[in-house]
């Protein structure tokens, strides 16, 4: 079961965890790690939302 929302929305939009991760300027396990839920630093989620071109507000549903 997956904690949060974020490799549903990725795969939606087709991007691979190195893309995303390239776009949002962060490394592939960095990614990796918050589609198992694992905590990180409130800007890293910012640039990852920013990549996947959703507002911040959507932190929540994205990261649970």
């Amino acid at each position: 079961m997956p904690k949060n929302a974020l490799k549903q929305i990725r795969e939606r939009l087709m991007y691979s965890r190195s893309e995303l991760a390239r776009k949002a300027g962060v490394s592939p396990m960095t990614i990796e790690r918050l589609e198992n839920g694992e905590p990180c630093r409130l800007d890293t989620k910012r640039k990852v939302l920013l990549a996947l071109g959703l507002p911040i507000e959507d932190k929540d549903k994205v990261f649970g």
